[in-house]
């Protein structure tokens, strides 16, 4: 039922900013001479830690050519005096806040300029990394740069004396392109083919995200098309509740009023059914009708005394709803949940909208697509297909009912049925409480063949991600993705 059944959940909070460093991308280091190479190397290194990091204003005024040409992509152009003018105000002028520079790693080559056969010079090639320095804590990336010099040789030393400094790139590229690499990666190693990734920061959309194939030859877009199994239910749990705050609807009101299965009308028990109870999975149905021996639907104990997982429970939900209303799932979904949601790429079946140029096929542990099954009627448990933008507009929307209709939304967040330590079922989401804060954790999952997705969102915080995955080795891509989040400990903990 959970993807937290597999994953630890103190995964939650053990979760980091991606570091930069084991993804640093290297260039080709195609070293002709490479005594040369590890003698610039070394000056290099020595020229941005004592004339760079330390500040040494006379070393770095003798090691840069008076005819110093230096070529930069966002201030310009600068002569030797400009650039020592600046490096003294803006690399210098606050040694508690202190920029530094590091070379990336792998990033350095290394070209010999001679001149009727003797070496007066060469060029050097690589890609800095700048730190913000202070005191006590950690160096803070700020950003990257790639750099081209020219060093002369004068005498048994050498000066430097052209430089171009370029594609400048923000620490938020920069970790972004870093996320990415290592996300696909992580696909790759288990044969899952795409993956989208929507996270939100106190209640508003940061970032949405698709990474990996469609096929081996197409990039997987923006707007994939994802099925999300079990993550219909909490879209239906939103369109019962929307109701109930309307007035129109109420969680204690029997079912059997618009709806009765044919498998159950002998049995009294059906008039115990109702929103609430199906919402909170104590109907006493099989999670599916077929799972029993004859596939008939029937009360494996009396509702409202346990808790059992079941597709079915919604399944009658949406029959009820239906009848009561004179409209389809569809229909009030759009009204309720879809348009005042801003969800434009989401269906309950394969309609016309739904483009399979953009269907993110589902694939097995050996990275194997199954068919595909297309369905043409709405099931208010699972088969939703949307996008990750779209159901991550959702949470955003679910989270903004705290102030829409607070009393709703605190009965949907109470611990109705309790299931172990600190482990509870609400209305239509799972709970997990004793986070750091008082906070707690309310999350669905989906799985299906081929299929696995998962929401969860700390309604103290309002923080939260959607994970959707098409392909069976999701856990062990879950087990290195969530400490790499953008949600880490501090984050869910801030208010």
């Amino acid at each position: 039922m959970t993807l937290l059944n597999t994953v630890s959940r103190h995964l939650f909070f053990a979760a980091v900013l991606l570091a930069t460093s084991p993804f640093a991308a290297a260039t080709d280091t195609r070293i002709q001479d490479m005594s040369l190479h590890d003698e610039l190397a070394q000056q290099d290194a020595l020229f941005f830690q004592r004339g760079f990091n330390e500040c040494d204003i006379a070393y770095l005024d003798a090691t840069v050519s008076p005819e110093l040409r230096f070529y930069h992509d966002k201030s310009g152009f600068q002569n030797k005096a400009l650039f020592m003018q600046n490096t003294q105000k803006y690399i210098c002028g606050d040694m508690a806040n202190k920029p530094i520079r590091k070379l990336a790693a792998d990033s350095l080559s290394t070209f010999p300029l001679h001149r009727d056969g003797i070496l007066y010079g060469a060029v050097q090639h690589g890609q800095h990394q700048f730190y913000l320095r202070e005191a006590g804590k950690p160096d803070q990336l700020t950003g990257t740069a790639r750099f081209t010099s020219v060093w002369l040789k004068a005498g048994d030393d050498w000066q430097l004396s052209d430089v171009l400094s370029y594609d400048h790139q923000p620490a938020e590229v920069v970790n972004s392109n870093i996320q990415a690499a290592a996300i696909i990666s992580l696909l790759h190693q288990n044969k899952v083919p795409a993956l989208g990734l929507g996270i939100i920061e106190h209640g508003k959309l940061l970032s949405t995200q698709v990474y990996g194939e469609l096929t081996p030859d197409t990039t997987a877009p923006q707007n994939t098309l994802f099925k999300v199994a079990s993550l219909t239910k909490p879209v239906v749990t939103m369109l019962t509740l929307r109701l109930v705050n309307a007035g129109k609807l109420q969680l204690d009101e029997p079912l059997a009023d618009y709806w009765v299965d044919p498998d159950l009308k002998a049995d009294p028990k059906h008039l115990l059914l109702t929103p609430r109870i199906v919402l909170t999975h104590q109907t006493g149905f099989a999670n599916w009708r077929y799972l029993e021996t004859d596939n008939r639907l029937r009360f494996q104990f009396k509702p409202g005394t346990q808790h059992q997982y079941s597709g079915e429970g919604f399944e009658y939900l949406r029959r009820a709803l239906e009848h009561k209303f004179g409209q389809s799932l569809e229909a009030l979904a759009q009204q309720y949940v879809f348009e005042p949601a801003g969800m434009t790429d989401t269906y309950f079946w394969w309609s016309q909208g739904v483009n399979e140029h953009r269907y993110a096929r589902n694939h097995d542990s050996n990275g194997k697509a199954f068919e595909t099954e297309r369905y043409y009627k709405a099931n208010a448990a699972a088969n939703l297909i949307s996008t990750v933008d779209d159901y991550s507009k959702f949470m955003v929307f679910v989270m903004a009912q705290q102030q829409a209709m607070p009393a709703v939304y605190q009965d949907m967040q109470a611990h109705h049925v309790g299931i172990g330590p600190q482990h509870y079922f609400g209305l239509g989401w799972e709970i997990f409480s004793g986070f750091p804060g008082e906070q707690s954790l309310l999350l669905h999952s989906g799985r299906d063949p081929g299929v696995s997705t998962l929401a969860v969102f700390s309604p103290q915080s309002q923080n939260g991600y959607v994970i959707f995955m098409n392909g069976d080795n999701a856990t062990a891509v879950l087990e290195q993705l969530l400490p790499q989040l953008y949600l880490g400990a501090e984050l869910w903990q801030r208010n």
